[in-house]
């Protein structure tokens, strides 16, 4: 099992920055990829941005690239989403999730840390 723990919300005014950070633990060995989700009130869960365990590839939604940066650390087991340039829109829950090797679909959760963008 993976257990999954976000930490670094909080409250910012439009155009400024935050970092959230989500340490892994359990069997890390097993993850493939890890990925950051975010889920605004009324609105469906969606992908922010991924990043390949061992290779740090990268990818990201259109609407955070260029403003938002994934990034792991393979020694710690942490994986830390920085985001620029805040909008109003990126106000959300936003979650770390884990997929292991050999399934194709993210099988672990955090349990989320708010982030409020404010005008």
């Amino acid at each position: 099992q993976v257990q999954l723990v976000e930490s670094g919300g909080g409250l910012v005014q439009a155009g400024g920055s935050l970092r959230l950070s989500c340490a892994a633990s359990g069997r890390t060995d097993t993850i493939y990829e890890m990925g950051w989700f975010r889920q605004a009130p009324g609105k469906e869960r969606e992908f922010v941005a991924r990043i390949n365990r061992g290779s740090g590839t990268t990818f990201y939604a259109d609407s955070v690239k260029g403003r938002f940066a994934i990034s792991r650390d393979i020694a710690k087991n942490m994986v830390t989403l920085e985001m620029n340039s805040l909008k109003l829109e990126d106000t959300a829950v936003y979650y770390c999730a884990a997929r292991r090797f050999g399934m194709n679909r993210y099988e672990h959760w955090g349990q989320g840390t708010q982030v409020t963008v404010s005008s």
